[in-house]
């Protein structure tokens, strides 16, 4: 069972209205939106998807690092190091 399952309704809710984001940045540029009002709108997309990520990041660190935190052993420091690398790669997108 992954740290998001108890939510995975709600995250792919907002997962599809991320995509309708997306699609409607593409018809934006399709129609020769001005440029400024598809800039705004890809940063409100980029900060949608960054919410997700911070909210699966949550689960998680809350669930399959804690439990293999409580459990010990060579397990816990992967888990710890595989949750370290990816809040690296969020931090720098």
């Amino acid at each position: 069972m992954h740290g998001y399952s108890g939510d995975k309704q709600a995250y792919l809710a907002r997962l599809r209205r991320i995509e309708g984001q997306i699609r409607g940045l593409q018809r934006m540029v399709d129609e020769d939106a001005y440029c400024i009002d598809v800039l705004t709108q890809v940063s409100a997309a980029t900060r949608a998807l960054q919410a997700v990520a911070l909210g699966l990041l949550e689960d998680h660190i809350g669930h399959c690092v804690a439990d293999a935190v409580s459990a010990g052993g060579p397990e816990a420091e992967a888990k710890v190091k595989e949750a370290s690398a990816a809040i690296a790669r969020l931090v720098r997108s």
